[in-house]
């Protein structure tokens, strides 16, 4: 098949479910390599340290802003691509990685002094290299998410992640501090930057056509903006808490969102990985796209909402067994941020819709009011009751203003955003019966004495046993997804088996 040449709708569903079962597979076993190493790391380092290793993850984020310049995403997005195309965007990525690598040095100081912790200087200057490094193999990653090769890209993502955890373990072990955390962010970077290459069989031509970047950049331009904007959004909270209580609160933040809440907001990771090109190749058929979002989207609230509502019930046994009694104080936190991690998670695809049908610049529109709505959420939680004032803020502001990317999406698509309701009213009303067992339950566990890790352990079963048969109930069309994602292979093996145990 030429790379012009859309496939058949038959060998597009095997590659989505395989890239989606591919995709899930990796997702869980990078969620539970990375939590396993931020517990390991948060009981070795103080809320202090690590509240200053958050505040200078800030300036990792913004590598994914800055390290392709959202260039591999247009080259995902595009229908045709030119060998002048792949070069012209690896020459820039690399260019901008250097740029941005250089700046990063020569500005840690200043940014320091912006949070008014002196100790992030160096932390700032030595991460600022992870520029160079992720740019290196950020086309080779593009590529090969365009070509939909799933398979390798997840099990890359499984080793980078399997080869950096030990890096920060020892380190923190070893006493380091902070640098635990930004010695495995700059291992990361580096194995995943490596394994693409070797991963991926094109390499770059001594080629640059500003032909090629002005079209590209057509598309990734107003991207950056969006990047840029969702950046200052997901790091002025972490920036407010550090400026106004401190690295120490900081820290006591950075945990809600690094051990559970993160990860879990993450569910539909996997799918928008395996999507973004499936959409790309549908973007001129928009009832297709609809079909789709509907269906992918309940999937992930049927994955979401029980976990994160589980975690508004269970937020204080979890941090007491997981984490030790020295970070009680992020269990409210991380209770309130679970409506806000349900929130993003059921939202997570729309983004990509909206790239697909070549919709960045309303993207970019809706972002401008998301940041500054948020923005003035937080300086307000944060001056009416400080750090779970913010919190409140958070989830305030989020209820208001993620409905209205549902609402652009949907007319994007030429929808009603009812379709989007529908698809999750089921499961949400299945959440809702599971949290008011649950909320009755543990409180007779308390009182009965029962230890806080066997509580735990009996809670989240209990709300499996309580959610399942509900969510069959009410959100059928779950089952019914679940079922038509069996390979073909599996159900000729094992219905049959089932029929004959019915009988």
């Amino acid at each position: 098949m030429s790379e012009l040449e859309a496939p058949k709708d038959g060998t597009m569903r095997d590659r989505v479910v395989s890239g989606a079962g591919w995709a899930g597979f990796s997702q869980i076993a990078v969620q539970i390599t990375r939590t396993a190493v931020a517990i390991v790391v948060a009981r070795l380092l103080t809320p202090d340290e690590y509240g200053l290793a958050a505040l200078t993850l800030v300036l990792s984020s913004l590598v994914m802003v800055f390290s392709d310049l959202a260039l591999g995403a247009a080259l995902v997005q595009r229908k045709t691509l030119t060998e002048d195309d792949r070069s012209t965007a690896f020459w820039v990525t690399i260019g901008a990685g250097m740029l941005f690598t250089v700046l990063g040095v020569l500005l840690s100081g200043p940014i320091a002094d912006l949070y008014g912790q002196p100790e992030t200087q160096p932390l700032f200057a030595v991460l600022s290299i992870s520029f160079l490094i992720s740019s290196i193999g950020a086309t080779q990653q593009s590529l090969l998410l365009r070509d939909m090769a799933f398979r390798r890209l997840e099990g890359l993502t499984v080793v980078g992640a399997l080869a950096a955890g030990p890096v920060a373990i020892v380190l923190a072990a070893l006493g380091t501090g902070a640098w635990a955390i930004i010695g495995q962010q700059i291992a990361i970077a580096a194995v995943t930057s490596v394994l693409m290459w070797r991963a991926s069989s094109w390499r770059p031509k001594f080629r640059f056509s500003m032909v090629s970047l002005r079209d590209l950049w057509s598309f990734s331009g107003f991207l950056v903006a969006h990047r840029l904007l969702f950046y200052g959004y997901q790091n002025a909270d972490k920036f407010i808490i550090g400026r106004f209580l401190g690295a120490a609160s900081v820290g006591i933040y950075a945990i809600a969102y690094n051990v559970m809440l993160a990860p879990a907001a993450r569910i539909g990771g996997p799918l928008q990985r395996v999507l973004a090109p499936t959409f790309a190749r549908m973007q001129d058929e928009p009832a297709r796209i609809a079909e789709a979002w509907a269906r992918v989207v309940r999937m992930i609230a049927a994955i979401a909402v029980p976990a994160l509502a589980g975690v508004m019930v269970v937020a204080p046994d979890f941090i007491y067994v997981v984490l030790g009694e020295q970070w009680m104080e992020a269990a409210p936190v991380l209770q309130v941020l679970a409506w806000v991690g349900i929130l993003h998670a059921i939202q997570s695809l729309n983004v990509d819709i909206l790239m697909a049908r070549d919709r960045t610049n309303l993207m970019f529109r809706f972002t401008v009011v998301f940041v500054i709505v948020h923005v003035a959420a937080f300086l307000i939680g944060i001056e009416a009751g400080g750090l779970m004032g913010l919190a409140i803020g958070f989830a305030v502001a989020s209820t208001l203003v993620e409905p209205v990317l549902t609402i652009i999406t949907a007319r994007v698509i030429h929808v009603s955003p009812w379709v989007f309701v529908r698809a999750i009213s089921g499961v949400f009303q299945a959440g809702a019966g599971m949290v008011a067992v649950l909320v009755v339950v543990r409180p007779a566990l308390v009182d009965a004495g029962m230890p806080a890790a066997a509580r735990l352990a009996l809670l989240v079963v209990i709300g499996a046993i309580v959610y399942l048969p509900l969510c069959a109930w009410r959100a059928p069309e779950v089952v019914r997804d679940i079922q038509a994602l069996v390979p073909g292979r599996l159900k000729r093996r094992f219905v049959p088996v089932a029929r004959t145990a019915e009988s």
